[in-house]
């Protein structure tokens, strides 16, 4: 569902500020950088952060992200990412469910056959699929005997989908053998990304972020993360409702690195 540029005029906006002294230490650390390296994602995977002037509501999403496409700070935040923002007239926005406080969303994957008691990744023939796995079929064919293993609504969870993306990687990917550093670069991200807070009547840690994947659109079609629409190409507003910040996880898929 889009937002378009008529109907907004006549709701309130939302003015973003950049927050550039904000660190993620997955983009600090050095075995991290590695990794991504590895998995040709170094360079094409950021994180921007800002705060912004307005209450957050979920039902206000759409004019909370045509806000942010629109915003002058933003823009000028954005200006050296590969797919740089024209004038913006819609976005799409999914909201994308953010629950988990653990990574026991990934233990059926221990068990089911895909990975050998050791934790590496059983190998496998396909036709579709060449120098593929068992892991990749899970992710990525709904005919593998093991898609099922993690359950649909668990496979829409942001800490779900972080996963996958690590795993299919950037074009000149090179794959783990073992799941343990997708599973550990998961969860850095993660932790990175969101925000928690104890409940005040049941004392349990629960998410407070909203997120949102998000698309933008010029007149032409989409602008933001990248044409064409490619699957690694991906963009998601992480809102702490709180705090007022906003973080912008973004990827390109593509050869080669920039600096956004």
């Amino acid at each position: 569902m889009a937002a378009e540029g008529d109907e907004f005029t006549f709701a309130r906006t939302f003015s973003f500020s950049p927050l550039p002294t904000k660190k993620f230490s997955f983009l600090q650390d050095k075995n991290t950088s590695a990794l991504l390296m590895k998995w040709s994602m170094l360079g094409r995977i950021s994180v921007h952060s800002y705060s912004f002037d307005n209450n957050f509501c979920p039902h206000s999403s759409e004019r909370f992200a045509l806000s942010f496409f629109r915003d002058p700070e933003v823009i000028s935040s954005l200006r050296n990412m590969e797919s740089r923002i024209p004038p913006v007239v819609s976005v799409s926005v999914e909201h994308v469910p953010c629950t988990k406080t653990s990574m026991e969303l990934f233990d059926p994957i221990y068990s089911c056959g895909v990975l050998r008691p050791s934790g590496d990744v059983v190998k496998c023939f396909s036709d579709v699929y060449t120098d593929c796995d068992e892991l990749q079929l899970m992710l990525q064919d709904e005919e593998s005997k093991h898609y099922h293993v993690v359950e649909i609504k668990e496979r829409k969870e942001f800490l779900f989908r972080i996963f996958k993306h690590l795993r299919l990687g950037g074009e000149l990917c090179q794959y783990e053998d073992h799941i343990d550093p997708y599973i550990s670069t998961t969860k850095q991200i993660y932790k990175d990304l969101i925000s928690v807070q104890k409940d005040a009547d049941t004392k349990r840690i629960c998410v407070v972020s909203t997120v949102l994947k998000v698309s933008a659109y010029d007149g032409s079609g989409r602008c933001f993360p990248g044409t064409p629409e490619q699957e690694q190409t991906f963009a998601y507003m992480i809102v702490d409702p709180f705090k007022r910040h906003v973080n912008l996880f973004s990827h390109f898929y593509g050869v080669g690195n920039f600096s956004p």
